[in-house]
């Protein structure tokens, strides 16, 4: 195959693969999403609420192997198949959790979710970074989760409009309702959550379909046996899958609990009251055919989470030009201080100045993961398909660090609980140094 031609592939390949990016993301955020919703639903604390996005994450540590080793097996182009139509399952399986408000039935549906992201995730990031040069790695996965991270920024809007748009009656309303009123509110409250969930299933189908059909190039040559033992004893690597694992717990965290943060410095009130912030929510809300008037406080407040998100959108915009003139452990060590400096800021004041520099640490998550994964993927080799298992089973960090931070809420508070998400960022930072220092 001549080099233009080989270049034209890997551009077409380039352009699929971003597709699935952009696909877990929205999927991934719009889970945030349901959060406030069910713990209003199922009156549940704030720990117990994490459990949403610990069936989310804990996905990603038990599937990330046998998903390394069943791509070994049937290749990419068919584990992409088997890992959209997984995703499909779990899409569906919302449709009874919600017509019958039985909690363990949506926990196995976010399960069974994450376990098709996890078969693209320990796809998609290795075959991004092999479709081109070592250098540009970094680069080129940052641009692609720069797509992830729009579909990341339209879900808060999705969510906000369409799933934390009405008032959730508590128990002890429910019961003060007519048989035939409240078979017509659990009908309602079903089919908010049923309606987007069961067209989000059909367009993962119909994504599937299609990538039955597209030829990808071949990247992955047959990796070595023994390959897994080796990296275990490979400090890089390991000192990676850490920074793998705290950067997404903190970005869990924050992004899970942003509605309830805001709710419990009353923002709603603030935010309402104030002519300038709620045209930017009408702004946003009008892209819908929606308005803000007499609208649910969770759902004025959901619409912010936009920024957070969109954040990280611009940012990998720019990190995939940064990374490409810079050395990436450099930029990544940057971004990490900025990120404490936002979080610094946010729980020492109150009122929208704590607001928008919580929401600003989006922007400064935005290179992290993608250039985290490049740096630990760098001089693997053939080793690099079971590299990405290892880092992607570090994903859990999803599932561990909010239900820490949900415990830490309910016991001390908001302010207190965001130290555990300082620390996280001050290991990355460490991690940045410590990589720009052994180029």
């Amino acid at each position: 195959m001549s080099t233009e031609t080989t270049s034209k592939s890997y551009k077409s390949a380039f352009i699929f693969l971003t597709t699935l990016f952009f696909l877990w993301g929205f999927i991934t955020v719009l889970v945030d999403s349901l959060v406030p919703r069910l713990k209003d639903v199922f009156e549940m604390s704030y720990a117990k609420t994490v459990l949403v996005q610990f069936a989310f994450f804990v996905a990603f540590f038990v599937f990330s192997l046998p998903a390394g080793l069943i791509l070994t097996k049937i290749g990419y182009k068919k584990g992409i198949v088997l890992g959209l139509l997984t995703m499909a399952l779990g899409c569906l399986l919302f449709y009874p959790a919600a017509e019958y408000r039985v909690f363990s039935i949506f926990l196995l549906g976010y399960f069974t979710l994450a376990g098709g992201i996890t078969i693209l995730q320990v796809a998609a990031n290795p075959y991004v970074a092999l479709l081109g040069s070592e250098d540009g790695a970094s680069s080129r996965l940052n641009l692609s989760q720069a797509f992830n991270s729009l579909g990341t920024t339209i879900a808060p809007v999705i969510g906000a409009l369409f799933l934390l748009s009405d008032s959730v009656k508590t128990s002890e309303e429910i019961s003060l309702l007519s048989e035939i009123d409240k078979t017509n509110y659990y009908v309602s409250e079903a089919a908010t959550v049923q309606t987007p969930f069961l067209f989000i299933s059909i367009s993962i189908v119909v994504l599937a379909l299609i990538f039955a059909f597209i030829n990808l190039p071949k990247v992955m040559e047959e990796s070595p046996k023994g390959g897994y033992v080796t990296l275990l004893k490979n400090k890089f690597m390991l000192m990676g899958a850490l920074g793998i694992f705290v950067y997404v717990g903190a970005e869990v965290a924050i992004g899970s609990f942003l509605v309830n943060y805001f709710s419990d410095m009353n923002l709603a009130v603030i935010i309402a009251e104030n002519d300038i912030m709620m045209q930017i929510a009408n702004t946003i809300a009008s892209t819908f055919n929606k308005t803000f008037s007499g609208s649910d406080p969770k759902s004025l407040l959901g619409i912010f989470v936009i920024f957070y998100w969109g954040g990280a959108m611009i940012g990998r915009f720019v990190g995939a030009y940064l990374t490409k003139i810079m050395v990436p452990g450099k930029v990544l060590a940057i971004f990490a201080s900025l990120a404490i400096a936002m979080i610094l800021i946010s729980i020492n004041t109150t009122g929208l100045l704590s607001m928008w520099s919580i929401l600003a640490v989006g922007l400064f998550n935005s290179i992290m993961f993608p250039t985290i994964f490049t740096l630990s993927l760098e001089g693997l080799g053939d080793l690099k398909a079971q590299a990405s298992g290892l880092l992607c089973m570090a994903i859990v960090g999803g599932a561990i660090i909010p239900f820490i931070f949900g415990g830490l809420i309910d016991g001390f508070g908001f302010k207190t609980a965001f130290v555990l998400t300082i620390v996280c960022y001050a290991y990355i930072l460490f991690y940045g140094n410590y990589k720009t220092k052994k180029v």
